[in-house]
């Protein structure tokens, strides 16, 4: 079939309701940030070779079987992660479709709604390929990374889903500037807690090799790294008290959940990494890009209006002047 005539019948069908989308958006976030705390689970129960191959479980097999050097439990776990993907390509399957059936298109909207099935096809590779090099610690700090990514990209997909009473943001050089530092000052964290995770005692099977750096030195880089992405938030406080339209709710958001994570985070390295806290901490660093990205999109504008055209010739009244 010519590719006019299915653009055209693409065309005919109803625009979905904005309710929808946004469900669905926040539906890509949520699975996105759990299947990396699932990762979480999956190393912490040395569960990551239970399926020795990929993309079969065992040769020969889909599905984990009997077999003498495999636990059970940590075969299904392994699994089960991987079904999990499953559903999280779906999820991003659909909100690709309601980003084309979305009328009038909004080209940002639908890029972002590309990239969630296309993430979820490389994080599979990826997992993949973790499992094929017997789970070496800088692959699972990729695997992990490319999840961050996902995540921070999922936010922006909530954000860009477009709304007909879109917000000014909180437009200030200053401010949009400090948040490109910010978002590096993030990446620093992510980057070392990978490493920390490397050195540290759960490697996802009893045999994988570890960094060879001490767990303590890298904690404390780690931890270094928080404290500093700490300062550059209260800086930035001060800044969004001079700009219009400040996000405060969402700073305020990721604040609590920065000082929420560097808890746990201690109290996870004082009590010898037990592993529920090991997996809170992951689930944890998702939490903070989602509101890191979040406050990114409340400075530089919330949400997309659902007719741009009209956009073009909008003004923003000004605000009433007090006495």
């Amino acid at each position: 079939m010519p590719f006019d005539s299915v653009k055209a019948r693409v065309d005919r069908l109803p625009s979905p309701g904005r309710r929808l989308q946004l469900g669905v958006a926040i539906t890509v976030v949520a699975t996105q940030a759990l299947i990396a705390m699932t990762g979480a689970i999956v190393r912490v129960t040395g569960s990551g070779l239970g399926c020795p191959t990929w993309p079969e479980c065992f040769p020969g097999s889909m599905v984990p079987v009997s077999h003498p050097e495999y636990a059970t439990l940590n075969q299904w776990i392994e699994y089960g992660n991987r079904l999990f993907t499953g559903i999280v390509g779906i999820v991003a399957g659909v909100a690709l479709v309601l980003a084309v059936l979305n009328k009038p298109r909004d080209r940002r909207y639908l890029r972002l709604a590309v990239a969630m099935p296309v993430g979820v096809v490389i994080q599979a590779g990826l997992g993949g390929i973790t499992v094929r090099l017997d789970l070496v610690w800088w692959t699972v700090a990729i695997h992990l990374l490319a999840s961050t990514v996902m995540v921070w990209l999922a936010t922006l997909l909530v954000h860009a889903v477009p709304r007909a009473d879109a917000r000014p943001g909180a437009r200030s050089r200053t401010v949009e500037t400090w948040l490109y530092v910010q978002t590096a000052l993030l990446a620093g964290i992510l980057v070392t807690g990978t490493m920390v995770t490397g050195a540290g005692p759960h490697g996802g099977d009893p045999q994988t090799p570890r960094l060879g750096i001490p767990v303590e030195t890298l904690a404390h880089v780690h931890a270094a790294a928080l404290y500093t992405f700490l300062g550059s938030l209260v800086l930035l406080g001060f800044w969004l008290r001079g700009v219009t339209n400040p996000p405060w709710r969402r700073y305020q958001v990721l604040v609590g959940v920065v000082l929420a994570q560097g808890t746990i985070g201690l109290v996870q390295f004082w009590t010898g990494v037990p592993e529920l806290l090991v997996s809170l901490h992951v689930l944890g660093a998702m939490a903070v890009i989602v509101a890191t990205a979040s406050l990114w999109c409340g400075v530089r504008g919330d949400g997309r209006t659902a007719h741009p055209r009209t956009d073009r010739t909008a003004t923003v009244a000004p605000e009433p002047q007090t006495t």
